[in-house]
């Protein structure tokens, strides 16, 4: 398996993004400016300030040209997965509902929080241990996820919240404690936390590990068929 990691100007955790993916198969960058993914199984699009966040949070990183070739491989059914930024963007780019609001408290927050896995069928935590909670950080101001409440009964009612905060981990206000969200299709999926600083003992926990390895099973799968 192959993941593709875009690297935007003000993008800071494409390097861990990176070392993330290459334990669990081949990574490389995938240039904003580019047109073409390279022919890779699967896009991390990371986090960090894409174009330093101006006018909105990954406001302007959706319509970078990658960004096109992004759609149109999840369109196509290709894994694409957003942290933090990354996350961002993909609401704004319309590949996930709801919306990502500046946090409760109007602060930056860094911490480690538990999360528990909601549904463990997908493609992106088929992989993750069925009834244990994972120890992943957060570091952001914007991440507040949002959607109207019909819209949140929806996303719920299909199985679309993947992650959510442990009671008492909330860092940001999120609705219903919401800490991840796949599209309807599955193929696409965005959380505020960050797995790929959670791939290393050195860092205190490998929790994160499992989103990325749940990738590579589905991956794999497909191109064994």
């Amino acid at each position: 398996m192959r993941l593709g990691v875009v690297r935007f100007p003000g993008s800071c955790d494409d390097g861990d993004a990176l070392r993330a993916a290459a334990i669990v198969g081949d990574a490389e960058v995938l240039w904003h400016g580019d047109r073409d993914l390279r022919g890779v199984d699967g896009v991390i699009v990371p986090g960090g300030f894409s174009y330093g966040d101006y006018l909105r949070v990954g406001a302007i990183a959706r319509f970078a040209p990658i960004m096109g070739e992004v759609e149109r491989f999840a369109r196509d059914g290709g894994l694409v997965l957003g942290i933090c930024n990354g996350f961002q963007v993909l609401c704004e780019a319309g590949l996930l509902p709801g919306a990502l609001l500046p946090n409760e408290g109007l602060r930056f927050v860094c911490r480690q929080v538990e999360l528990d896995v909601v549904e463990t069928s997908t493609a992106f935590t088929c992989d993750c241990p069925a009834g244990e909670r994972l120890s992943i950080p957060v570091k952001h101001t914007t991440g507040r996820y949002f959607a109207p409440e019909a819209q949140l009964d929806e996303l719920e009612a299909r199985g679309g919240v993947l992650l959510r905060y442990a009671p008492g981990h909330n860092p940001n206000g999120a609705a219903r404690s919401i800490a991840g969200v796949c599209n309807e299709a599955g193929n696409v999926f965005g959380l505020m936390p960050h797995p790929e600083h959670a791939v290393d003992p050195l860092t205190g926990s490998t929790d994160g590990l499992c989103l990325f390895a749940s990738m590579r099973k589905v991956a794999g799968a497909v191109l064994a068929a």
